[in-house]
């Protein structure tokens, strides 16, 4: 579980709180959407999580446990996450679904592939597997290369799984199978997704909705639909 309490946090370069006075639980298990155009407050909320920066104001805890009391590797390697930048290497899909892990188990890799609806195009390339995706995933579509960078996370099978934008960059047909492959992996970890439309996270338990570092409304989709 996370929970903020009366959060505040200003970047060194900033007039005005990035997050002002921002409370709000994620229960473990969850799969929560947090909502709203660029510079609300989204992706600094991440921040905090991740321990990249420590709020000005107000605490954050993890089970409970004050995030400050707890070190930034150990709680990283709880944490997954799928950036909106994905990074790929010129080596073997493999290799890259593994990297940063020290197993390399390949029944864990494909079952992360299956669960990142990333098998079917994998098993349909001459080399499966073992095939070399290029410069930054130079090989593989748009929608693969996301797919791919989800099978990552999955495959370090994190208590906690981050997705940043995870869709923005993808049409409607490539979108649908992230979205699936989203709706894969929520089961028993918590899920924190990031996104701009509604449409992607229509399964979230909770939504969040960020305007000007504050949350101005939450609920679930059907809520929310009816709220607006």
């Amino acid at each position: 579980s996370i929970k903020f309490e009366k959060v505040s946090f200003t970047y060194d370069a900033g007039n005005k709180p990035a997050v002002n006075n921002l409370t709000f639980q994620i229960n473990k298990g969850e799969y929560v959407a947090l909502i709203g155009a660029s510079g609300a407050g989204k992706s600094t909320t991440i921040d905090l999580i991740m321990r990249f920066y420590d709020p000005e104001k107000g605490s954050i805890k993890i089970d409970n446990n004050n995030l400050k009391d707890i070190s930034k590797e150990s709680l990283r390697k709880q944490i997954g996450i799928v950036p909106q930048d994905i990074i790929l290497f010129n080596d073997t899909l493999k290799n890259n679904i593994s990297y940063g892990s020290d197993k390399e188990d390949i029944k864990d890799i494909e079952s992360a592939a299956k669960a990142a609806n990333a098998i079917d195009f994998i098993n349909a390339l001459p080399d499966g597997f073992d095939t070399i995706i290029g410069e930054k995933g130079a090989k593989l579509s748009g929608g693969q290369k996301q797919r791919i960078s989800i099978a990552r996370a999955i495959f370090r099978n994190p208590q906690i799984l981050i997705l940043d934008e995870a869709t923005s960059s993808l049409d409607s047909d490539l979108e649908s199978k992230v979205k699936e492959a989203i709706d894969n992996i929520v089961k028993d970890r918590t899920v924190i997704v990031i996104a701009h439309r509604l449409s992607t996270i229509i399964n979230a338990d909770k939504i969040l909705i960020f305007e000007s570092g504050k949350i101005v409304d939450s609920g679930n989709h059907e809520e929310l639909i009816h709220n607006s």
